[in-house]
């Protein structure tokens, strides 16, 4: 059994990308441009997004296996395959899956230099980086590393979904200069972590003992917290009743958090732009429908010397067991608590510079209608999202090139620790008022999903109006 729950959980998780878009940042005429770098550069005078087609953004990924890694036909044992896994992953690996929906964007121009943005959209992002010693634990039991220690810090892991309100302000202070912020209502939906867990477990022989192994327990210390999930644990709860109390938390859920985008563009020369921003600096406050389940104490045995004495017909055996699950039970604490606990949003970080080249033409500016643009922008981004053990950091390189005013394309290249060739392409196309865009980003990993370390995929419809 165990080891079909280890191999679930590999299966689960080896398809499990960060939450950076770097084919969106910067793109001027596309208002998610906005929820990348509140301080961005734009084109037009007022939007409003088709509700729930706006945005609709789904990313994962795996640092260290992919599926093909356990169901290749190399080797006809799948235990040897998730050995080899387990032998190739280390506590740093992780894997991750972020959704995000839009639900309803617009905005408008405010005097002659500001710009309002405002919205919801729904976000669901899971973090978990691989728990190496416990998992080797349990598929490999302890027999095997005896006088080894397994370290239990290793299960490490953030789930969460909510829906986020938003109002931002762009403001263009002059030729040069432009900066934006926005602020954020979060409503909870769902939410499980765990993190800073520790203690350790392990075996010895101890040939002098009353057996011939000796197990520790060291300072063990594991909490899980959660928000939104007791209500939907109860005996008589249902998978329909579950999702009709999950989705009538998406408008303003039991907990509650706020946090800010903070951003701005800057142009050096007429060529040269730099640009940077920080999205969700925020902290979500869960304090109804929570539920804690703690483990923790310190705890050193021998086993279970079981004795086999001669009964009479009225007298009953010993009872071991429960003589030992009391022992454990007074050594090490197992508390279910409904303490309220926060969390912090992760947060996420851009920097760029961008080059301009080609023939120059004068775009529908909303502040100053003579300012020349380039059909051709070579750019460099520095993006990065905060998390448990540290945060994970990608580099892309773009050639952003637009055709017509209507028409444009972006193609990418990028490293990170999901992959070293990652390519990615963007087309947005103007019809009228009404625009279309598809993103894509590490297009070798739709060639082949199970092979794939990561993959993410965008799009979205709206009507865009610029300056008549």
């Amino acid at each position: 059994m165990q080891k079909k729950v280890l191999l679930l959980f590999l299966f689960a998780t080896a398809m499990l990308s960060g939450q950076n878009r770097p084919l969106l940042y910067g793109v001027d005429d596309l208002p998610q441009s906005l929820l990348q770098n509140p301080g961005d550069r734009i084109d037009y005078i007022r939007h409003f997004g088709i509700p729930f087609l706006s945005q609709v953004h789904v990313s994962a990924g795996s640092t260290g296996i992919t599926v093909f890694d356990i169901f290749n036909d190399e080797n006809a044992e799948v235990n040897a395959r998730i050995r080899n896994a387990l032998r190739t992953l280390t506590s740093g690996d992780y894997f991750s899956v972020n959704e995000q929906l839009e639900v309803i964007s617009f905005g408008f121009r405010l005097g002659e230099r500001g710009y309002v943005s405002a919205g919801a959209y729904q976000e669901a992002d899971f973090f978990a980086y691989f728990p190496k010693d416990p998992a080797l634990l349990a598929f490999e039991g302890n027999a095997a590393h005896l006088n080894e220690s397994f370290d239990f810090s290793d299960v490490n892991f953030t789930v969460e979904m909510l829906v986020v309100y938003h109002l931002g302000y762009n403001f263009k202070v002059d030729s040069k200069l432009t900066v934006g912020g926005r602020f954020k209502l979060y409503s909870g939906i769902f939410n499980v972590e765990s993190t800073n867990n520790s203690g350790t477990f392990r075996t010895e022989v101890s040939p002098d003992g009353p057996n011939f192994f000796r197990h520790f327990i060291d300072d063990f210390d594991i909490l899980v917290n959660t928000s939104g999930y007791a209500s939907l644990n109860g005996e008589d709860s249902t998978v329909d009743q579950a999702g009709l109390e999950l989705l009538s938390r998406s408008f303003f859920g039991q907990n509650i958090g706020v946090g800010m985008d903070l951003g701005f563009t800057y142009k050096v020369t007429e060529q040269l732009t730099l640009s940077g921003s920080v999205q969700d600096f925020g902290v979500m406050f869960h304090q109804k429908d929570v539920e804690n389940y703690q483990y923790k104490g310190t705890f050193q045995t021998d086993g279970i010397e079981p004795l086999f004495p001669e009964l009479e017909p009225n007298e009953s055996a010993f009872s071991y067991w429960d003589i030992f699950e009391e022992e454990v039970d007074r050594r090490l604490v197992d508390e279910t608590l409904t303490d309220p606990y926060k969390t912090w949003r992760p947060l996420k970080y851009n920097a760029s510079v961008e080059f301009g080249s080609g023939t120059a033409f004068l775009p529908c500016d909303y502040l100053i209608y003579t300012e020349p643009r380039f059909t051709n922008l070579f750019g460099l981004l520095f993006s990065g999202v905060s998390r448990p053990k540290g945060p994970t950091l990608g580099v892309t390189t773009y050639w952003d090139r637009k055709l017509t005013d209507n028409f444009r394309f972006r193609v990418s290249y990028g490293v990170d620790a999901f992959s070293l060739t990652k390519f990615g392409a963007l087309v947005s196309k103007r019809f009228n008022n009404f625009n279309i865009y598809l993103a894509a980003n590490d297009i070798i990993g739709f060639t082949n999903f199970a092979n794939a370390n990561s993959a993410s995929l965008q799009f979205g419809m709206q009507f865009i109006f610029k300056e008549l």
